[in-house]
């Protein structure tokens, strides 16, 4: 279960979805997703987590799968937007690359919980929903995949595979999700900083000197 810190943050994240009863039901259903699994979760417990009736989550959402695809949506959409806001920007494309896998892994890290339901709860969609996920995640793959495609013509990077490589750096950055410990010892900015760095030298992009953020620890 979320520490109360975590769910505070999680719960302020959520902002853009009203009324605030659906937000609490939401953030419920992250916490318990997270922790059970979908299938284990039933409407009772996500009720009972928010506080509220059982009868009172059907006001907002007509079934669990219509609340897992809610979380499951805005999560990507904010996920996608962090990658290209970074491959749009001005630079070389190992700048761009670095500054995408340190916002994506930023993102998974701050917001673990969150991320281990959009990450690894996809097959609990209902056919409409998950082609409209597995769509948003395609869009994902391209975006990463046109900044090594272009640093490879640059000549920046050596990657002989560019979809396979494509595919292991995105699977790097989303297992965060799964281990990252907000009481560990090191900061979400520190672990997207250490990604940025592993991903470039998977790329073969000329190896840049170690700031704070990547040192031991």
């Amino acid at each position: 279960m979320s520490t109360p810190e975590e769910t505070s943050a999680e719960d302020a994240a959520w902002g853009e979805v009203t009324p605030e009863a659906a937000r609490r039901l939401l953030v419920a259903a992250v916490d318990a997703f997270a922790e059970r699994g979908y299938h284990a979760t039933t409407t009772r417990d996500i009720a009972g987590r928010a506080g509220m009736s059982p009868a009172a989550l059907y006001i907002h959402y007509k079934t669990k799968e219509e609340l897992l695809h809610r979380i499951s949506k805005i999560g990507h959409d904010r996920a996608l937007y962090l990658l290209e806001a970074e491959a749009d920007r001005d630079g070389t494309a190992a700048e761009r690359l670095a500054g995408a896998v340190r916002s994506f892994v930023r993102w998974h890290a701050e917001r673990h919980t969150t991320a281990r339901v959009v990450q690894y709860e996809l097959d609990a969609l209902g056919p409409e929903h998950r082609t409209e996920i597995v769509e948003l995640r395609r869009r994902s793959d391209a975006v990463v995949r046109r900044i090594i495609s272009e640093g490879v013509r640059a000549g920046e990077f050596d990657v002989p595979d560019i979809p396979g490589t494509t595919l292991a750096v995105l699977s790097l950055c989303i297992d965060v999700a799964r281990w990252f410990n907000a009481q560990g010892s090191r900061t979400p900015d520190e672990v997207g900083a250490l990604y940025a760095d592993l991903v470039l030298r998977m790329v073969g992009a000329p190896q840049r000197s170690q700031g704070p953020g990547v040192a031991q620890q």
